[in-house]
Parts: C-alpha cells; structure tokens; sequence
C-alpha cells in the first residue's frame, strides 16, 4: 500500500499572502515527513462545508488566519482554555479522532521576545495598541507570564473596555484602558504594536504613537512583519530603544502549531530562513 502524506493546511480569506506554507513545507524536508501543506482561499459563506471536506479527507491539522479564527470554533469538537478565554483559534490538531482547537500566538510572540532579545515580561509594565484577535492572545499570554500592568490603547475606546473587561475575567493584574493619543504617568517597559499601521500599503510615515513617548528605556515591539523594519521600529531605533519585529512571532506560533501536530518542536532556524527567502523573492 502506498505511503500516503498526511495533510496539513492554512485556510484564510485571503491566504495567498499567507509564509505558513513555505515555513512547514521546509520543516517537513528537513525532519524528513511525509506530508504537505498548502493554503486554501476559504470565503466565511463556505467554512462549514470546507470544514467538513477536510474531516473527510482525514486532515492531520491545518492552521486558521483571518476572518475564520473565532467561526471556527463552532465547528471543532473542543478547544483547549487558551483558546476560549482568547475567544480565537488559529491552530487545530487531531487527538483521539477530534478535532482540538488551539491559539499559539501569544505564546509564540513571548517566545520570539525571549529568543531574540532575552526579554523576560515578568513585572513589566506593557502597552499595546490595538484591540483585535492579535492584541487579545498576546495580552493574554503577557498577563499571565506576570506582567505588573497593562495599558489598552484604541482608536474605538469601546473595544478596548470591552478587551479589559474580558482579560479582568481571569487576570488579577492591573488593567487600564487609554485613548489613542494619551499616555500613562509611568514608565512602560513594554510597547507592543498589534495594529496594521506600518504595513505595506499604509502611509510610509503613520506611526500609532508620538515618537515623544519613545525613549532608550523601553523595547519597541511590532507586530507587522510585511516590511520587517516598520516605521515605529525606524524611530524606536533613533531614540536608542530596543526593537523587536513581528518575523519571529510568526514563525515561533508556527512551531508551536507543529509541535501540537507531532510531539516534536520543528528547526525554528529552518522555518525563519524559508519565510526570509520568501520575502526576499516578492520584492524582486
């Protein structure tokens, strides 16, 4: 009989912009598995039936991005309380023949901060902008690796009390809520932008806050990852702060996804390489 790979997927709408293809397929080559990977375009009218066709065909796990990660959740079997309390689930693995829905991404974004800057959260005082999917899971992760305080910043201030008030749910650690455009009184160890602002497509000179709040003392942190140097991470660099892009979140929620599906944590070195030379072929 033949030796058939098992399958694997990221489903989105859009997901041709989608690195998890080329990060899991060199993964795969290089531990030796027989399997592959591919993303699929999935319009929200048509999740419950690709959901079903991919039951049928025995998936192993597939990936979830953009606009599907909370509709989703309806049709898995459980989630794990990560992904309940984030209310999102990027990551579905098979056990016992159900389908387990997962969020890595907070993980994956704290374990970037520790692998590329020796970043330890505990007792920092953190401000995020942005309210979304995003901002939800890392500040999820943020507060309980035991972060002293946490600052929401919005441009809608109703979505992020609503945020606050989630997170307060099961975090006892100090939750404010500021408009965009305000500042607190203290220091912030820890700014984290989980908007868009910066992409490519945006004004080459938005930025989500003042360069006056920048200041040496603080790591910059972006999200955004389409360009890997963003315009908040350029004027973070000029007042002395330290800067850490969105690449390395991508690719460590990546492994992390990996490690569900196999037991096994994947080369992160070889997944970054393969999502850096993707990048390097788009631009030319």
């Amino acid at each position: 009989m033949a030796d058939f790979p098992a399958y694997f997927a990221v489903i989105g709408h859009p997901v041709g912009h989608s690195l998890s293809p080329v990060m899991h397929l060199a993964a795969f080559r290089s531990l030796g598995i027989n399997a592959c990977y591919t993303g699929y375009d999935v319009e929200p009218e048509r999740l419950r039936e690709v959901a079903s066709a991919m039951r049928t065909l025995h998936f192993r796990g597939f990936n979830v991005t953009i606009p599907h990660k909370s509709a989703i959740m309806d049709l898995l079997d459980e989630c794990t309380p990560e992904a309940v309390r984030i209310g999102a689930v990027n990551t579905v693995y098979v056990k016992d023949n159900r389908w387990i829905g997962d969020n890595t991404d907070g993980l994956g974004y704290l374990s970037s901060l520790t692998h590329e800057l020796d970043f330890d959260v505990r007792g920092k005082r953190v401000m995020i902008f942005g309210a979304g999917g995003a901002a939800r899971g890392i500040a999820d992760a943020l507060l309980f690796a035991g972060i002293d305080a946490l600052w929401i910043v919005n441009r809608h201030l109703d979505k992020a009390t609503y945020l606050a008030e989630q997170l307060a749910m099961h975090h006892i650690s100090q939750i404010s809520v500021l408009e965009a455009g305000t500042w607190p009184e203290v220091q912030i160890d820890l700014l984290i932008n989980t908007t868009p602002v910066g992409m490519q497509g945006h004004l080459a000179e938005e930025l989500p806050i003042a360069t006056d709040y920048l200041n040496e003392r603080m790591v910059v942190s972006d999200i955004v990852y389409r360009p890997m140097v963003t315009p908040l991470l350029t004027a973070a660099a000029k007042v002395g702060a330290r800067t850490h892009g969105g690449l390395g979140m991508l690719v460590e929620q990546g492994a992390l996804a990996f490690y569900r599906w196999f037991g096994v944590m994947p080369p992160v070195s070889v997944m970054r390489e393969a999502a850096l030379e993707a990048m390097q072929r788009e631009r030319t």
